[in-house]
């Protein structure tokens, strides 16, 4: 984290926090003032290069903010007197966000797995095995001869054996374990074992629903959240929703793009919505949010976006707002 504050008729301070920053180059394009350098970006992101993405400089730097403002992945901080603009009605704020309904939620992990940012917690409490799966087993112990085949073939390895001496032997089933396939019975060559399932031979109908409920939670970290809408993509129940930062469309000149020999797009795309199909490259556009990194990289300059919409509201200064209609431009 670099920092720039100043103290006048007001305590102004801006910091860069790089673990947020995906190099997407949208503050250096709009600062008024050019004091925010874009560094190389691509051999950054393959780890060949140890600095950040942007670097501040800290004496042509005006604190006006408009980089902290206009930065959907709050990679910069300003605050007036101790007190982010973020939480003062007369700067902007965006309004892309990213949520998860936990009374919808399976509790699944699809969204905690998809997530390219690691954004996503899943902790959820299971049911317990013994609730779901009813039966019944017992092993005669005078019949026993201790072979060791049912602790062998038992799928959920319930059955332990304990030969301390030759006659000092003893068998066990843990039921907690147990499923009841009757596995052990079917194996046992003395017909030692009797057991039955109740779940198979009444179904459902004996189970109790609540004995079969999963509870937990979602966690979103909004701070690693890029709002790329992988989790609404792949939730199978519309628990997850996403409202991106911007609205547009991105385009690849496939003729122009290198590929595999390249992957450019790849290397920086902090949604995994870029890959290589055939040698080309392809970006889907419902994962895409439009922040420009792959574009800036791209040594063959074959990747057009087209910004539509910017989520951001609340821009009350002129200047800011031809300052921030510029990002609307196709680049």
């Amino acid at each position: 984290m670099s920092a720039v504050e100043r103290n006048g008729n007001d305590k102004r301070s801006l910091d860069y926090i790089s673990d947020k920053c995906v190099g997407c180059g949208i503050c250096t394009s709009i600062c008024p003032t050019e004091s925010l350098r874009l560094g190389p970006v691509l051999p950054i992101a393959r780890g060949l290069v140890d600095m950040d993405y942007v670097s501040i400089n800290k004496n042509s730097c005006v604190l006006c903010g408009l980089c902290a403002s206009a930065c959907p992945f709050e990679a910069f901080q300003f605050k007036i007197n101790d007190e982010n603009i973020k939480d003062l009605d007369a700067y902007p704020q965006w309004k892309h966000s990213a949520s998860i309904d936990n009374e919808e939620c399976l509790y699944c992990k699809a969204c905690e797995t998809a997530c390219p940012q690691d954004a996503i917690t899943i902790k959820r409490e299971l049911p317990k095995r013994s609730n779901l799966v009813i039966g019944e087993i017992e092993i005669n112990k005078d019949d026993c001869i201790y072979c060791g085949i049912c602790e062998e073939m038992c799928p959920p390895q319930a059955i332990s054996i304990t030969r301390d001496k030759p006659l000092d032997r003893d068998i066990k089933v843990d039921e907690d374990k147990c499923v009841y396939c009757l596995v052990c019975k079917r194996a046992c060559p003395v017909d030692a074992i009797k057991a039955a399932c109740a779940s198979c031979s009444y179904g459902e109908y004996d189970l109790n629903p609540e004995d079969a409920k999963i509870t937990g939670k979602a966690i979103l970290q909004e701070d690693s959240c890029v709002n790329c809408g992988w989790c609404q993509e792949i939730c199978p129940v519309d628990a997850a929703h996403v409202i991106k930062p911007f609205e547009g469309e991105i385009s690849v000149n496939i003729e122009e793009c290198k590929g595999e020999s390249c992957h450019a797009c790849v290397d920086v795309c902090p949604c995994n919505a870029a890959s290589i199909v055939d040698d080309k490259s392809s970006i889907e556009e419902k994962f895409c949010i439009l922040c420009g990194a792959c574009s800036n990289v791209c040594p063959q300059k074959c990747i057009t976006i087209k910004r539509d919409k910017m989520n951001l509201e609340n821009i009350r200064s002129k200047s800011w707002q031809n300052k921030l209609s510029g990002l609307m431009a196709g680049k």
